[in-house]
């Protein structure tokens, strides 16, 4: 097979990618990385500047970044899950609301989670307190942008960036009530069945997670 994804099932931007060939049903295999393996690190190294994944490849082309793989799935590899939105104007909302819950959601929660796993028994106070006021001004953001606006069908390039974000950011900090748009949203798309199957494949590696999964979801 010519198509494989390398990534990690517990990993936010694994999902990311993931989620559109689920999607799809895009025939492809997926290399789990192994953190003990020096193969693994190695390849990631050689192939991504920051050592990274998730990385697709597709015969002889690699392609690094969640954002640039959806791109070039709905290129190459399209199905009846409308990635990237046909008209134009519509798909530079939904690059913007990639960023957003790449920048402002996923970036924010992974500053706490990066607090704990540097410090798990007294994380940096200043870098949880920052990243968690972080995501309630990015809840707050997308709330109001809901209420004025319509995201596209599932399953998009925002579905894919929302749906591993919000899983994670809600564990880090809860999704206040304030926000039932949001509370909505991060439900619909737990709900998805390609979001599902990324949830469950998860499942076993929650004792992993820095700030203790909570017995939900």
């Amino acid at each position: 097979m010519s198509l494989q994804l390398f990534g990690h099932p517990f990993s936010s931007y694994s999902w990311k990618a993931l989620i559109p060939l689920y999607a799809n049903g895009t025939e492809f295999e997926f290399r789990e990385y192994t953190p003990y393996d020096p193969g693994d690190l190695e390849y990631l190294r050689r192939v991504h500047p920051a050592g990274k994944f998730p990385v697709l490849v597709d015969g002889e082309t690699t392609i690094i970044e969640a954002t640039s793989i959806i791109e070039y799935l709905a290129v190459h590899h399209p199905g009846s899950a409308p990635l990237i939105p046909a008209d134009p104007a519509e798909a530079v909302v939904a690059r913007m609301l990639d960023r957003i819950f790449d920048n402002y959601v996923m970036t924010n929660l992974q500053r706490v989670v990066n607090a704990y796993i540097a410090n798990a028994e007294a994380p940096d106070p200043a870098e949880v307190e920052g990243g968690k006021q972080g995501l309630l001004q990015a809840y707050r953001w997308i709330e109001t942008w809901l209420s004025e606006n319509r995201l596209p069908p599932h399953v998009s390039l925002v579905t894919c960036a929302a749906a591993p974000s919000l899983f994670y950011a809600d564990w880090v900090e809860r999704i206040p009530e304030d926000c039932p748009r949001l509370i909505a949203l991060r439900a619909e798309l737990l709900a998805l069945p390609p979001v599902s199957r990324c949830v469950e494949n998860a499942r076993p590696f929650r004792p992993y997670f820095p700030l203790g999964a909570p017995d939900r979801d």
